[in-house]
């Protein structure tokens, strides 16, 4: 059992640095994930494996950045919120977080065995179940924030609990964040890292990729760093935090970092539209790349078809690279 079981610690002050981040993370994040979800759609006919992951991304962002506004009311010393719709809040945020660290997990492992296995007919048809994969996130992700609500209201009977000035008892207790910790993070992190590299791999040592005009394999690359760099600096500080907080004799001192650990994760949903939708002109000009491209093949020799269709399908996945993140 934790050692946060019994503690309560003092009612945090206003603090308007959570005030002005998660502001602007509420507005920008919301704006950008609107923006991207109305170009998904009205390009529903192009729409690839990838970006199926990537619509579900902006759902879950749009979801977590929507219970912000109660943070803002709070830290702004505007009031203490109803318990309830503290609990409910948090759980919401951190089981959209989770949705977000699980189907960016996807997008990196989908454009990766898209552009390594592009022969493959195993894979085309493993792509093709997309919809299923995100039904399955949002299933166990609903599931899991369901039974953390239920046991939330129980432990707080029992103790003096205040809005978000508390600690998250249920998920620093052993068994909890042991599964948080391999898998909530620790095996999205080694798929990401593992597909990123992949993709760089295949990218590096592709011909077709290093003579097309229409890739720019450097680009991707320095996309794909970004990328693993973003996901790390979002979500590697909170999950640290879950440890110190299980493990440090006075956890009432790290109190406020743990609630600033929280704050970066929530910069991911802002950071989501700008890392993997806006930064290329693949996005922002798809159809007109697309009729290049079209264009380009019908004019390609017989003899190259192997190259060029290998450097359609990097392409076609970073455009998804470029729809989304670029893993």
């Amino acid at each position: 059992m934790s050692n946060l079981t019994n503690l309560t610690c003092p009612k945090s002050e206003k603090d308007q640095v959570f005030v002005v981040v998660y502001s602007v993370v509420f507005i920008f994040g919301l704006i950008l994930n609107l923006t991207a979800l109305v170009i998904f759609f009205r390009n529903s006919k192009s729409r690839s494996h990838t970006t199926v992951y990537m619509i579900h991304l902006a759902f879950a962002d749009i979801i977590l950045v929507c219970t912000l506004p109660v943070r803002i009311y709070y830290h702004g010393g505007l009031g203490v919120p109803n318990l309830k719709i503290c609990e409910f809040a948090g759980v919401i945020l951190l089981s959209n977080m989770y949705s977000s660290i699980f189907l960016l997990t996807c997008i990196s492992l989908d454009r990766c065995v898209a552009v390594c296995f592009p022969l493959s007919s195993r894979v085309r048809e493993g792509r093709k179940k997309a919809w299923c994969v995100c039904l399955g996130i949002w299933i166990l992700t609903i599931t899991t924030s369901l039974l953390i609500y239920f046991q939330k209201k129980q432990d707080n009977t029992l103790h003096n609990i205040t809005c978000f000035s508390s600690f998250p008892r249920i998920s620093t207790q052993k068994p909890a964040l042991a599964s948080t910790l391999i898998v909530g993070f620790g095996i999205p992190l080694t798929v990401i890292i593992v597909s990123s590299w992949g993709l760089i791999r295949a990218i590096s040592k592709s011909t077709a990729v290093q003579t097309s005009d229409l890739v720019d394999s450097g680009r991707i690359k320095r996309m794909i760093i970004t990328n693993v760099a973003i996901f790390l600096f979002c979500f590697l500080p909170y999950h640290v935090m879950l440890v110190l907080l299980d493990d440090y004799k006075n956890p009432c001192s790290l109190l406020t970092a743990y609630q600033y650990s929280l704050m970066v994760a929530c910069l991911n949903a802002m950071l989501d539209p700008v890392a993997y939708y806006f930064t290329t002109e693949t996005f922002r000009r798809k159809m007109d790349v697309d009729a290049v491209h079209k264009k380009w093949q019908m004019n390609s020799h017989s003899s190259e078809g192997n190259n060029c269709s290998h450097a359609h399908n990097v392409r076609a996945s970073m455009g998804s690279i470029q729809l989304t993140r670029p893993k």
